[in-house]
């Protein structure tokens, strides 16, 4: 059988990018002579012909938007999906969709796979917005992106968030204000979201503001489920003075843990208080109802792809956009129990040898 040459096979023969090749044989952008010679030399070699329904669509493509999200199945990145949509179809361009499942490996591959279809500019969620190779070359190429959700240290970076620090700051200072001293802090693995890693540091922050002790952040996947979590956090609740609230990085990751304290036998908030990040709906729907962060995800999307079009249309450079928060109060944040025994009690007086 005929091996099948695509445009993979092209770019693995001239050592270079499908998106180079792409470049070089729609000519929509410059490359080096260099560059040009190997990937036309690989393209006669291998007898390579580009698709003529891809060169039919090739106008179409330029009137679309690459979209790359960590997850289909969270409803805080299919809410902001469609408000990308929304305003994307009232430019009149439209998305093609892709999904890492919080594989940071994988985002590479599928920036690679949305420039070589000719997108117009890139709306991003990644792992890392301040160490990411692929942000890295993105940026050498001139290619226009926006991320959202990630919140990059400096405004090199376009990119439409919220204060997560701030966020998790003010969502853990309630928890203390409710009487909670040992708060524990279960997240998504920070390898895979600097948003998780960034809510860490608020929740650090305002235990420290308030001279408690911060608990070493506790790593679930964000795709487990309520008994590999409750496996996990067995040795964690365990014991009288295990902590009596616990603060989740996300708002899927605390209905989880909701699942997984049932599991090993605590009530929610009687023995456990809890609280997530995002305001999704179904967080509304529990019962109690979940306390979280509320976070405007769908006008996230629609400002993200307004500032994509500032780049492309009007030469605006980069930033990053802060949207506001509020706290949404739930039920499962009450009162720290009683009976809780402090996790570092205090020493008993000394007794006054005067009498």
């Amino acid at each position: 059988m005929a091996r099948i040459v695509t445009i993979r096979t092209v770019a693995e023969r001239a050592g270079c990018s499908i998106a180079t090749v792409s470049r070089v044989i729609n000519r929509s952008a410059p490359t080096s002579s260099e560059v040009e010679a190997r990937v036309r030399t690989a393209v006669a070699e291998l007898g390579f012909r580009p698709s003529e329904i891809g060169r039919a669509l090739k106008t179409l493509r330029m009137r679309t938007l690459g979209v790359v999200i960590p997850s289909l199945t969270n409803p805080v990145f299919a809410a902001s999906v469609a408000g990308m949509e929304g305003e994307a179809r009232r430019r009149g361009h439209t998305l093609l969709l892709t999904a890492t499942d919080y594989e940071p490996g994988r985002e590479a591959e599928l920036v690679e796979t949305l420039v070589a279809q000719n997108v117009a500019g890139l709306l991003l969620t990644v792992a890392d917005a301040d160490h990411n190779p692929t942000l890295d070359l993105l940026d050498a190429e001139g290619i226009a992106y926006v991320l959202i959700h990630n919140e990059p240290a400096a405004d090199a970076r376009a990119a439409v968030c919220v204060d997560n620090a701030a966020a998790t700051h003010a969502l853990t200072g309630a928890m203390i204000a409710a009487g909670h001293r040992r708060i524990a802090y279960l997240a998504g693995r920070f390898s895979t979201s600097d948003r998780s890693r960034r809510r860490h540091e608020g929740y650090r922050a305002a235990m420290e503001a308030a001279g408690l002790a911060p608990e070493a952040p506790v790593e679930l996947d964000y795709l487990g489920d309520a008994p590999s979590h409750a496996a996990a956090l067995a040795g964690l609740f365990a014991g009288a003075g295990r902590p009596t609230a616990a603060l989740c990085s996300n708002d899927l990751l605390a209905l989880s843990v909701a699942g997984a304290l049932r599991e090993l036998g605590l009530a929610v908030p009687r023995d456990v208080s809890l609280a997530g990040f995002d305001g999704i709906a179904l967080g509304r729907a529990m019962n109690p109802s979940l306390a979280t962060v509320d976070t405007p995800t769908r006008r996230m999307g629609e400002r993200a792809v307004e500032m994509l079009f500032a780049m492309l249309e009007e030469g605006e450079g980069p930033r990053v956009e802060r949207l506001p928060f509020t706290l949404r109060p739930g039920g499962t944040l009450a009162a720290a129990p009683k009976r809780a025994v402090p996790r570092n009690p205090p020493s008993p007086p000394t007794p006054n040898p005067r009498g």
